[in-house]
């Protein structure tokens, strides 16, 4: 899904959210996607048993951006949010968003977070504004702008 997701972004002429190269071919693309998956919760969305979207679920942002400190209460952190574009527009992502807000009311905890990427034309932010999230914190690492997003599930 992750290398479909750049193949879908470069023909759209977005090269910078995520650059060329295959997810799957970059420095440490599948041993993140192992962490993922071995160190956060992850859930698989199916659509007639085809796996057809994931979401990862942490207790914070990725400790290895700084730019994005942990917030000042319990969080679930939206690490990953993917959808096989093949499945494009049938709410998918939202309803794993969905999901997420559940997990993190189920865990007790009242925020959910996520940071995406917020250059081009802002839809990706949008995209999480659509779907109950305030922006809150904007960032960058080097040159690639980021926004923090939070939404209250109590």
């Amino acid at each position: 899904m992750l290398d479909g997701a750049v193949a879908w972004m470069n023909a759209r002429g977005n090269t910078e959210q995520w650059g060329t190269v295959p997810y799957s071919q970059t420095g440490g693309g599948a041993a993140r996607v192992e962490g993922y998956f071995s160190d956060n919760e992850p859930f698989i969305a199916e659509l007639d048993g085809t796996p057809v979207g994931a979401l990862v679920l942490d207790t914070g942002p990725n400790p290895k951006v700084p730019a994005i400190p942990a917030a000042a209460e319990p969080e679930r952190y939206v690490r990953l949010l993917i959808t096989d574009r093949r499945y494009a527009g049938r709410g998918i992502g939202a309803a794993l968003l969905v999901h997420a807000a559940e997990e993190t009311r189920r865990a007790g905890v009242d925020l959910l977070r996520v940071d995406c990427w917020a250059g081009g034309d802002g839809e990706l932010v949008a995209y999480y504004e659509r779907n109950g999230f305030l922006s809150t914190n904007r960032f960058h690492v080097g040159t690639w702008p980021g926004q923090v997003l939070e939404r209250r599930v109590a």
